[in-house]
């Protein structure tokens, strides 16, 4: 069974409330209408419900099935608002009906922030940082995480790692050059993603040009420092570096290069990218030149799920995104 056909059983196997903030885009709706054909989810359509049906029989779509929140109507938005407030006071009542009026995505926030859905996802009209600026205000990262980041998974052809095809990555979307403190967020939410999202045991290395001191520099010392905080906040996960890629992902090149005991030096199933030049570098090279599949990016580091997509995505690459997110939230019941 490949990742996707997996992925599509676990959505199917407990559906999750998934808010959708930007209803009357013809491909969100198709995605929409994907997802309820095929069980994986319950869909909360957020916004005017009439242009919503409009726009949904404008594309021959029923969405039956799916649940609809009213943004017009007042006091249901003044009850959210409160119920809201009653929780965070980082915003004015003012403001949150000030940003709500303006944008569905921040009332599909307040559903999320207040566990009336399961997960959030948006991107195909709004940037990926207008969805992390409105997880960060409303939503809020998870205790101890100092940074919003991504990951996705690679299915590499030819690669014989200890999830077989599959290897994890991150972050190749968000942090562009994230300190010590940032990478070793990166790293944990990494680890925790996976989990979620495969039920595998994380085995985490963090990257560098340099394996175990074999070479000096800031850059190598930023990977370093990244590893021992990571250990310190987390010890019970496998942690380690830094390692140069291939140190990492084969064991025999590992036990050549790395001359101490390790959990993950040559059997890694998530690599941690020191900045995201490596990352968007390494994303391409696999893909041209290996052929692979790349799932994601996906967000992480939320404290509920918030999703993003490419707003160049087709309606496969959508519904791939929603079952993952709602395989992810299935954790967080």
């Amino acid at each position: 069974m490949d990742i996707m056909s997996q992925i599509y059983e676990k959505a199917r196997s407990n559906p999750q409330r998934v808010a959708f903030s930007e209803c009357t885009e013809t491909k969100i709706l198709q995605a929409v209408q994907e997802c309820l054909d095929r069980g994986l989810i319950v869909p909360v359509l957020v916004g005017d419900p009439a242009q919503i049906k409009e726009a949904a029989a404008a594309a021959g779509l029923g969405l039956d099935g799916a649940v609809f929140f009213d943004t017009t109507d007042e006091p249901a938005m003044d009850k959210l608002i409160n119920a809201y407030l009653e929780r965070s006071q980082v915003l004015s009542a003012k403001s949150l009906k000030r940003k709500t009026k303006a944008d569905p995505m921040f009332t599909a926030m307040l559903l999320l922030a207040l566990d009336r859905v399961d997960c959030s996802f948006a991107g195909l009209v709004h940037t990926t940082g207008d969805v992390i600026s409105a997880g960060n205000l409303i939503v809020g990262l998870k205790q101890g995480v100092v940074t919003p980041s991504s990951i996705g998974i690679f299915d590499i052809p030819g690669h014989e790692g200890p999830e077989g095809s599959l290897l994890a990555f991150g972050d190749s979307a968000v942090c562009t050059n994230p300190s010590p403190e940032e990478l070793a967020s990166i790293a944990i939410s990494a680890c925790n993603t996976v989990k979620e999202l495969m039920d595998w045991e994380p085995r985490c290395a963090l990257l560098s040009y340099s394996t175990d001191g074999s070479a000096e520099s800031e850059m190598v010392d930023k990977v370093r420092e990244a590893v021992r905080i990571a250990r310190e906040q987390r010890p019970d996960l496998l942690i380690d570096g830094e390692f140069q890629l291939d140190a990492a992902i084969v064991p025999s090149v590992a036990a050549k290069k790395v001359k101490r005991e390790s959990a993950v030096a040559g059997r890694a199933n998530i690599i941690i990218w020191p900045d995201i030049n490596a990352g968007n570098i390494g994303v391409k090279l696999v893909q041209q030149f290996a052929h692979a599949d790349a799932y994601g990016p996906l967000l992480q580091g939320f404290s509920k799920i918030v999703c993003d997509c490419s707003r160049s995505a087709p309606v496969s690459e959508l519904v791939g995104n929603i079952a993952m997110a709602a395989v992810r939230a299935q954790h967080r019941e």
